[in-house]
């Protein structure tokens, strides 16, 4: 990883989360996972495909939607933690295209902030969720779908 930062020092944090993809010829398909890269054994990943955060998007280039939705929503201050909620949120894209709240909540289980709380951060991921899109209300304060599109 060339941005993060140092975190816990235990990897508890979540900072240094990267997406571990794997080929399962039982289901024949593709998984992907997120493991702590700080960690993690490298022999163990023989045969994988490992994506950190700088693989997804940049400001050079252009930015995932899952940064620039976390950017938008004010999600990200001091940046120690932001890699860690890109990673495990593109992970879960990776594997559900319309996760649940649930899913969310569970994809960033792992990963501690210490600036902003989870309100902002969850505002920008909620707009990926199914219920984003047919249930929940719009009121104010909230992150519109067109802000972020």
């Amino acid at each position: 990883l060339l941005t993060g930062k140092y975190g816990c020092g235990g990897g508890g944090c979540g900072t240094f989360t990267v997406m571990v993809s794997r080929y399962d010829q039982l289901h024949n398909r593709v998984l992907h996972y997120t493991v702590n890269a700080c960690l993690q054994p490298i022999c163990t990943l023989h045969g994988a495909a490992v994506v950190t955060v700088e693989g997804i998007g940049s400001t050079k280039t252009k930015l995932h939607p899952v940064q620039e939705r976390i950017a938008r929503a004010h999600g990200s201050q001091c940046g120690f933690y932001t890699p860690g909620m890109v990673m495990s949120m593109y992970t879960l894209l990776r594997n559900t295209t319309q996760p649940t709240m649930e899913d969310i909540r569970e994809a960033l289980g792992g990963i501690l902030c210490r600036c902003t709380g989870y309100r902002p951060i969850i505002d920008g991921l909620k707009t990926f969720s199914f219920l984003w899109f047919t249930e929940l209300p719009r009121g104010k304060g909230e992150v519109s779908i067109s802000k972020i599109s």
